[in-house]
């Protein structure tokens, strides 16, 4: 590891001014990816700017048909959240499969969305249910924000303070996870919104997507059957050495069928 300055940020506005004088300073959320990746000397900030103390940023609120989750809230409480439970089911469970129990309590939504991994869980879960992202400069929808492997619509400077996820008629995710990082080799979110059904793929390639095939067919259909024959073309995915495309592909339609069947129960 690299050495470094450190700063505990007091409120946002603080933590939005040494990112604005240091160009290479960076925020640390839960730290699970970031510290991590510091160690193997992949990442060289300047500066950490801590937003642990920033309680402001820590909050779920359901209001106006709409669950509204602060930036520094953990997975842990999200998954445990009991507004959460009962407005969208699956936001939680979504929340609770992530990791193991050290980097639930630890990591934060806003420190995964901002980092955009593209086998992170949260992406698929903004994208299914249309959420906003609410920034220190505007509301950016979650369409507009995921723009490819690790890179997002975040300015230098922007951070991301909540998020509002609107409450689906129905919804359900399914994860094929690798079993030792509980990373999604495919995970699929399926919704059924005011504004129709919305598929989200995360994991499969170098960054979340939607399967607009599967969601036209929904719309006409939201049972299993209506996605189970949808392939999902294998050009632009993800080839490692846990999955190949081809069975990536695959897998996006048998994980897209049972969440539907999820969300149907």
């Amino acid at each position: 590891m690299y050495a470094f300055n450190y700063k505990k940020a007091q409120s946002v506005d603080e933590a939005a001014k040494s990112l604005s004088a240091d160009g290479e300073a960076k925020l640390l959320a839960g730290g699970q990816s970031l510290v991590a990746s510091m160690k193997l000397r992949l990442s060289q900030p300047s500066t950490l700017v801590d937003l642990g103390r920033v309680d402001a940023l820590r909050y779920i609120k359901v209001e106006n048909n709409a669950v509204s989750i602060g930036a520094m809230t953990t997975h842990a409480t999200v998954a445990a959240s009991a507004e959460v439970k009962k407005a969208i089911p699956a936001l939680a469970a979504l929340a609770g499969d992530i990791g193991d129990r050290q980097v639930r309590n630890m990591g934060t939504i806003g420190g995964s969305v901002a980092l955009n991994d593209p086998a992170a869980d949260y992406p698929a879960a903004c994208v299914g249910l249309g959420a906003t992202i609410t920034t220190t400069q505007r509301e950016i929808a979650a369409d507009d924000f995921f723009l490819g492997m690790y890179e997002t619509a975040l300015q230098p400077g922007e951070i991301i303070t909540g998020f509002s996820f609107p409450v689906a008629k129905r919804a359900a995710y399914m994860k094929f996870k690798n079993p030792a990082s509980r990373f999604a080799l495919v995970g699929v979110f399926v919704a059924e919104t005011a504004q129709g059904p919305r598929v989200a793929v995360t994991g499969a390639g170098p960054g979340v997507f939607r399967v607009k095939d599967m969601e036209t067919a929904l719309a006409k259909s939201f049972t299993p059957d209506a996605v189970a024959s949808i392939k999902v073309p294998a050009d632009n995915l993800n080839s490692d050495l846990h999955a190949q495309a081809d069975y990536r592909a695959h897998l996006v339609t048998v994980m897209a069928k049972r969440a539907v069947e999820k969300a149907l129960k």
